[in-house]
């Protein structure tokens, strides 16, 4: 078995598992480790996904996984918990066996509103040896993604917050330090406070005086936590609100402009063009076609 490695490598690869527009919130995807590591001769270098939250679970075989460049043996009902915007990459034993499920951010938002410190939790990357139970979970995903049958996202929906709800319940415990908080948990708290507070249209130095750090440091930590400066993932937060608007309800542009705290749907309009490279109106009429809705249904 050969091990991934991110020595050698200039650029951070970033996958979008699902072949689609990067705008398009699809919901849910479940694979075998087989499906895609198979084609890459059982082996996934350095990568990560900006707005994807994956869970593996190794059911037999062995492997390796390097999370931010540490590396952890992987075996028989290791379960992988992968945020967005962490780098990683995996190793297999030829006909390793289990599956990966990833979740979109909208789901996350969905699922992890109001429940406490589990965002938190699942914030981290971590490796757990999981029970049974959670073989007969990510199975019954695989299953229903697969298929066709009645209430398909309503049972999608709830494996998957049974799956978050089972790896934060077996996640590791994180010690909080009363002196300094690492990085990882001050990008977890403002992950918490733009959750909170995206709709009042919090700027950068906002975050930042409400956690006591200086918004050059702020952004320095969400640079390394997905590459990318606080003020992209502030305004990402709400055009992914947006989308969700889009897609889900029937809301004209002008009572979702005002339901996300803008003054003025032209204003709205221009900022989420700016964001997403196509106006609001546009992006809704791409998924009324019929290719756009057949890419949704798969995953909805």
């Amino acid at each position: 078995m050969r091990h991934a490695s991110a020595s050698g490598n200039q650029n951070i690869l970033n996958f979008n598992l699902f072949g689609e527009s990067t705008h398009l919130p699809d919901i849910l995807h479940c694979e075998t480790i087989a499906a895609r590591s198979a084609l890459h001769d059982w082996e996934l270098a350095p990568h990560r996904h900006d707005r994807l939250h994956q869970l593996l679970l190794l059911a037999a075989g062995r492997g390796t996984v390097q999370i931010d460049g540490r590396t952890q043996a992987l075996t028989s009902m290791s379960l992988v918990n992968v945020p967005p915007g962490d780098v990683h990459a995996f190793a297999f034993q030829r006909g390793t066996e289990g599956w990966v499920t990833t979740l979109a951010a909208e789901l996350l938002d969905e699922i992890l509103g109001g429940v406490g410190d589990v965002r938190r939790t699942l914030g981290n990357a971590f490796v757990v040896t999981m029970p049974d139970d959670a073989r007969l979970l990510m199975a019954g995903i695989a299953r229903e993604f697969t298929g066709r049958g009645t209430a398909r996202a309503l049972l999608l929906r709830g494996l998957a917050s049974t799956l978050l709800g089972l790896a934060a319940r077996h996640a590791p415990s994180v010690a909080d330090e009363d002196s300094s908080l690492t990085e990882s948990q001050l990008f977890a708290r403002f992950q918490s406070l733009l959750e909170a507070h995206f709709v009042a249209h919090w700027r950068v130095a906002d975050y930042a005086r409400a956690l006591a750090v200086s918004a050059t440091h702020l952004s320095r930590i969400t640079r390394a936590a997905t590459g990318r400066p606080a003020s992209v993932l502030i305004d990402e937060r709400i055009m992914r609100e947006a989308r969700r608007y889009l897609v889900y309800t029937n809301q004209p542009v002008a009572s979702i402009t005002y339901a996300l705290g803008f003054n003025d749907p032209a204003y709205f309009s221009r900022v989420f063009t700016r964001v997403t490279g196509m106006s609001p109106r546009a992006f809704r009429q791409r998924l009324a076609t019929p290719a756009a809705a057949d890419a949704t249904a798969a995953v909805v």
